[in-house]
């Protein structure tokens, strides 16, 4: 993992600077953003690389979380292990296309419950709308990872996220594959608490809202609905 700092817009160097923003450069993520975003890549390929890519990210994702000491024994003696807390740890889709990013999350902490969030993107105005909110009940409690393959315009991830405050969460990180600066900043802006976890930065959103190069619409490309 590290921060691409020479390939960031310049406008991000404030959210890079206050250690919000966390790039990841590692060569097997890259190859395999590179594998997703080819339009030849069919659904079967890029779910199974999307879960891959996310199950490497969640390394550094989890990478504070908390751990508890453990009494156990080898086959040569007693010793006290860590644990990861992971019964105080949500991961939360945002519906659809987040969907694709907790399989992979889910196998470094099987035992992490599960919450949802429907939001969809008006086409006229390109503002989310929210239809559908499931979480743990006590989700206030946990450390909680917002996944969504795609960080656009932002809008999405704001709601999202004031949603979970709302319900009483503190501990928030965002985890992204793309993302445009725009959202970036958007998200920094209304939650400058939140960390975001992006393989790539990429260059802007065209007229349609669309990250540009980006990887076409993570859910159409996921469930083979275009």
């Amino acid at each position: 993992m590290g921060k691409i700092l020479d390939t960031l817009n310049n406008t991000l160097l404030p959210v890079v600077a206050s250690g919000k923003l966390l790039v990841f450069d590692h060569p097997m993520i890259q190859h395999k953003l590179t594998l997703m975003r080819d339009k030849n890549t069919g659904s079967k390929d890029f779910r199974t690389l999307l879960t891959e890519i996310s199950l490497l990210m969640g390394y550094e994702v989890t990478r504070d979380f908390p751990l508890h000491d453990v009494n156990i024994e080898t086959p040569i003696c007693p010793m006290v292990g860590k644990q990861i807390d992971g019964k105080k740890v949500a991961i939360v889709p945002i519906l659809r296309a987040g969907l694709g990013m907790v399989e992979g999350l889910l196998s470094l902490i099987p035992v992490a419950k599960i919450g949802h969030i429907g939001l969809y993107r008006n086409e006229e105005t390109h503002e989310p709308v929210v239809y559908y909110c499931k979480l743990p009940a006590d989700i206030q409690e946990r450390k909680v990872v917002v996944t969504d393959p795609m960080l656009a315009t932002g809008g999405s991830a704001v709601d999202a996220i004031t949603m979970l405050k709302e319900r009483g969460c503190k501990h928030i990180r965002m985890m992204c594959l793309v993302a445009a600066p725009e959202g970036i900043i958007r998200v920094h802006k209304a939650h400058p608490d939140v960390k975001i976890y992006v393989a790539a930065v990429d260059e802007k959103l065209n007229s349609d809202a669309y990250i540009v190069p980006g990887l076409g619409d993570a859910g159409d490309r996921i469930f083979g609905t275009k």
